[in-house]
């Protein structure tokens, strides 16, 4: 369990763009991933609810990482395709983004993610993932 904490923490924090989002790790285990970022009106659109583009970023990394604890060691990860649909709009004051493999095999993962936004007391929903992973070595 420890390795793979570790495998997934050292690629997340390489990852400039997640340090740009002030988006932090907070739990990796075998085939789930979950990934947090705080409301910041630098990552928001002009209605103020936080940009699809932040949302579409961190919900593709806990997939991805999601995936990359099923990959064999010496490979990484890289998406291969996704869709992602928005249910309600990101207003809240953090943000997590939970990625689930369901199922893998020995190029492709198939993950499912979501996000929720923290408001008021109470975490909702705002965004659904479906993502295909493709294992690449070297």
């Amino acid at each position: 369990m420890e390795d793979i904490q570790e495998r997934i923490a050292t690629s997340f924090n390489s990852q400039g763009l997640m340090a740009t989002l002030g988006a932090r790790l907070v739990s990796a285990a075998d085939g789930e991933v979950q990934i947090e970022m705080p409301f910041s009106t630098q990552l928001s659109q002009q209605h103020g609810y936080v940009h699809a583009g932040a949302i579409t970023s961190i919900v593709d990394s806990a997939c991805g990482y999601a995936a990359l604890t099923r990959a064999p060691l010496d490979c990484d990860v890289v998406s291969a395709e996704f869709k992602i649909n928005f249910v309600r709009p990101a207003i809240g004051e953090r943000f997590l983004a939970i990625g689930k493999v369901q199922t893998s095999g020995k190029l492709l993962a198939v993950c499912t993610g979501e996000v929720r936004a923290l408001s008021a007391g109470a975490w909702k929903v705002v965004a659904i993932m479906q993502a295909t992973i493709v294992n690449v070595r070297g």
